[in-house]
């Protein structure tokens, strides 16, 4: 039986890869647009200032810290990850010191996005997301897919880049309960792995082939080996980037939708006496979701829903609790509903449930870039992005 990776990379090139529909094209370059709008409202945050120390010139690895530093990075939920940040960060490192077509570089980028969300679907489940971050473990893989086809490489390449991408996996979910810096630069170490991933691969280095499904690979450290026949890249009826939101707002993808809820109650904080929130089990499970404080980092309010709610409506987060609803659990990934019920002081229930959240429009996402756009040159005359005008001006 072929192992996994091999069928991944043959799979792929079965596809007329540069023939996938336009709209899948149109997605990539707004999903970029959005990647690079985020990156240049970060420049100067902690984290990517210490990104740009550290980093010493690596723009996967910077750039990848900076398009995660708002927490409105785009979002995969069946895979739970952020995949952008880590495909285009690598894709534009590589092609720093390449000519890359415009074409070349977005088909490669979509095809990142496919493996790496057809993998995550198989593997990250409520169990596995408690502990391991999941854009640390399908960020690396779709990556280093997304650069060898760039790149052009072989069959036996793309297999050993899958390979090398498989070892450099990793990240845990404690930092979303410490409130610790980790969650930025999971991102960075992914982006540069696969970029070495790739570099790797295209000079000779040979991979395992069962680094993704061997007794002792990826599948089996994540105790998923029963999931190795799920990962289906290119057989759903839609593209995998197509699958892909925008942030309304800079939070956790699990507050999104109780945030949108709280915006049509129409309700005075003063009248407020307790919230409820139902919600799904992924969002009540996900590490720092649940959380009313004390807050000690900006990055731990972004991630609880209660905090959201508070800030939404003017209140305290140990006013707000969360409650799984079932039938909001069974409608996810496809939806990711919520309900907020007001319990007001004179006793009356204010309540307002949405069956999906409303992500930014194209428009949105325009607009965001445009008004980031400012940034832009001075972005360009950092040495540690030099080339990148060059790029964007072709892409």
């Amino acid at each position: 039986m072929t192992n996994l990776s091999r069928r991944i990379v043959r799979k792929m090139r079965s596809v007329n890869v540069h023939g996938l529909p336009p709209e899948a094209y149109a997605k990539a370059r707004l999903a970029l647009r959005d990647l690079l709008s985020c990156v240049f409202e970060s420049k100067d945050l902690p984290q990517s200032v210490q990104a740009k120390a550290a980093g010493h010139g690596d723009l996967a690895f910077i750039s990848a810290v900076l398009g995660h530093g708002l927490v409105r990075e785009d979002m995969h939920t069946a895979s739970v990850s952020h995949l952008g940040v880590v495909v285009f960060p690598t894709l534009l490192q590589l092609a720093r010191t390449r000519e890359v077509s415009g074409r070349d570089f977005f088909t490669a980028a979509i095809c990142g996005y496919e493996v790496g969300a057809a993998i995550g679907r198989a593997v990250m489940d409520a169990e596995t997301v408690r502990v391991f971050r999941p854009t640390g473990v399908t960020g690396p893989v779709g990556a280093a897919i997304a650069g060898a086809v760039m790149l052009g490489l072989d069959e036996d390449q793309c297999v050993s880049a899958l390979g090398f991408a498989a070892n450099s996996t990793g990240g845990w979910n404690d930092w979303a309960r410490a409130g610790t810096d980790e969650m930025f630069f999971q991102v960075g170490f992914a982006a540069r792995n696969a970029v070495a991933a790739v570099e790797l691969a295209a000079a000779g280095a040979r991979g395992s082939e069962t680094a993704l499904d061997g007794e002792a690979g990826l599948f089996a450290a994540l105790r998923r080996l029963d999931r190795v026949a799920d990962v289906r890249p290119f057989e759903r009826e839609r593209l995998e980037i197509m699958e892909v939101f925008h942030k309304p707002a800079g939070a956790c993808n699990y507050a999104q939708t109780a945030i949108q809820a709280v915006g049509q109650l129409g309700v005075a904080a003063a009248d407020v006496a307790s919230v409820r929130v139902l919600c799904t089990a992924a969002a009540l499970n996900y590490p720092g979701c649940n959380a009313t404080g004390p807050f000690g980092s900006i990055l731990q309010e972004k991630m609880s829903i209660q905090r959201g709610v508070a800030a939404a409506l003017g209140i305290e987060p140990t006013m707000i609790t969360l409650e799984e609803d079932a039938a909001l659990t069974a409608a996810y990934p496809a939806q990711q509903g919520a309900e907020v019920i007001a319990t007001l002081r004179d006793g009356r229930l204010v309540r307002r449930r949405l069956a999906d959240l409303t992500p930014a429009s194209d428009a949105d996402v325009w607009a965001r870039f445009q008004h980031s756009a400012g940034a832009v040159a001075a972005m360009v005359a950092d040495e540690d992005f030099q080339g990148l005008g060059a790029y964007l001006a072709n892409l």
